[in-house]
């Protein structure tokens, strides 16, 4: 429940309850182990509109998800705290790290924790195709409009969303607009395509389907497929090393947490100051033991 929820129930106030978790969070922070742990993930979530952003490193390990460390704005100096924060020993001990592409992080984990193997999140990697093919789509549907042809209308969420997650009649929708031959279509293709880079385990077939994927995606006249396969160029290193850590971490691992992490973040846009949407952040994904006098329902 939210916190305004749980005042209501107990007869008391928003700020009670604030008070009540806020004391329960730093407990939790300063009672948490932080030994063994050998995989992190980093990530950014926007909290507020005009590039407010939270920096965001949770632990990965097989079998043990939390949040670790919150961290206002993104940028090199944010994330170097957090490295000052776990210290030098801890860095040392760290096997993986998982992030997006974000300049300022990279620079900063090869200088931080160059001994740990820098893997690039598959989540994010397709969140990369998804732009490159909203912003496709969203340029040739006012092309058509203008000829009087709209079949690209109301289609985003269906370029955009998982196959799986469609429904019948969506299933059915997309069919019949993967008819067309248009470049948002192609892009579309090209993306499910690439999809099947994650399936292959020798190392010898994952470079040469990586390799062809780019020489067919910088073949085409669609720049934003172009831009996005010089990027992937540049990062193949850090997108191979998934495959090196497959098994040791959760593939799912990135993704679920920023599953949780918007989920609080949009129950928190009322929160006036920052720090408490952080102590919100902590009490849902951090995993923090509870003080003694928890009471326990």
């Amino acid at each position: 429940m939210s916190w305004r929820e749980t005042a209501e129930i107990f007869g008391t106030s928003w700020h009670t309850v604030f008070r009540a978790v806020k004391m329960a969070v730093c407990w939790g922070i300063r009672h948490r182990e932080l030994e063994g742990i050998e995989a992190i993930g980093i990530d950014e979530v926007a909290y507020r509109k005009g590039h407010q952003y939270f920096t965001l490193v949770y632990q990965i390990d097989r079998g043990s998800r939390r949040l670790l460390w919150v961290g206002q704005d993104r940028t090199k100096e944010t994330l170097g705290r957090f490295f000052r924060f776990f210290g030098r020993r801890r860095t040392e001990r760290l096997k993986y790290i998982c992030s997006d592409m974000w300049k300022a992080y990279l620079s900063v984990i090869a200088r931080e924790a160059n001994g740990a193997l820098h893997i690039l999140d598959r989540f994010h990697i397709m969140q990369l195709f998804n732009k490159a093919i909203d912003k496709v789509r969203a340029q040739e549907a006012r092309e058509l409009k203008r000829k009087g042809f709209e079949v690209l209308k109301r289609t985003r969420w269906l370029l955009l969303k998982r196959r799986g997650n469609l429904k019948r009649k969506e299933v059915l929708r997309l069919n019949e607009l993967l008819t067309h031959n248009l470049r948002t279509v192609k892009c579309y293709l090209m993306k499910e395509d690439f999809q099947r880079l994650w399936d292959y385990k020798a190392p010898w077939r994952i470079g040469s389907f990586f390799q062809e994927w780019l020489d067919r995606a910088l073949s085409t006249r669609i720049e934003p497929m172009r831009n996005l396969a010089r990027t992937l160029e540049r990062h193949a290193e850090q997108i191979f090393n998934w495959f090196e850590a497959k098994g040791e971490i959760s593939a799912g691992a990135v993704e679920g947490m920023n599953l949780k992490v918007k989920l609080t973040t949009r129950r928190s846009y009322g929160f006036r100051d920052p720090s408490t949407l952080k102590y919100a952040l902590y009490h849902n994904l951090g995993n923090l033991p509870e003080p003694p006098s928890t009471h326990k329902f």
